[in-house]
């Protein structure tokens, strides 16, 4: 039982570091403050990291690429709301997520919402069609403008 619960936690440790590597945090009143701080939108990803297919492929083709990832840097603060049905998570990031889910009303994955530092709503996109990393920056540079 003690070496189950020394894995679980090893396993717990390691994805909140690669979370934290990719700059993806889990908390969104964390993410709001950061942003509001620092003049930055806040992009949340709502997604099933290890079940969806459209998920995988925004996540590989955006936001691992390197005009995402050099923009975001500097202008975005991401936060990863993930339902997974392998992948463990906290209970408490589990009820985090499905009132994230609620609040902005998300029927359909990937969803990917983006924010002002203030909490306005900026946008809202449901699905991923494939459009390359440069016109996904493109259009959050547009959003940025309008803050």
């Amino acid at each position: 039982m003690k070496k189950s619960l020394w894995i679980l936690a090893a396993f717990l440790s390691v994805s909140q570091l690669t979370a934290e590597e990719g700059n993806w945090l889990t908390d969104l009143s964390k993410a709001q403050a950061k942003a509001k701080q620092e003049n930055k939108l806040v992009l949340m990803d709502f997604n099933g990291s290890d079940w969806c297919p459209p998920c995988k492929a925004l996540r590989k083709n955006v936001f691992e690429s390197k005009a995402f990832m050099d923009y975001a840097k500097t202008n975005l603060v991401l936060v990863d709301v993930d339902f997974p049905h392998q992948k463990q998570q906290t209970e408490e990031v589990k009820r985090a997520n499905e009132a994230l889910s609620q609040k902005y009303k998300v029927e359909a994955f990937p969803t990917v919402i983006v924010l002002s530092g203030e909490g306005k709503e900026l946008t809202k996109v449901e699905g991923y069609g494939g459009q390359s990393p440069e016109d996904f920056v493109a259009t959050l540079k547009k959003l940025k403008k309008q803050t």
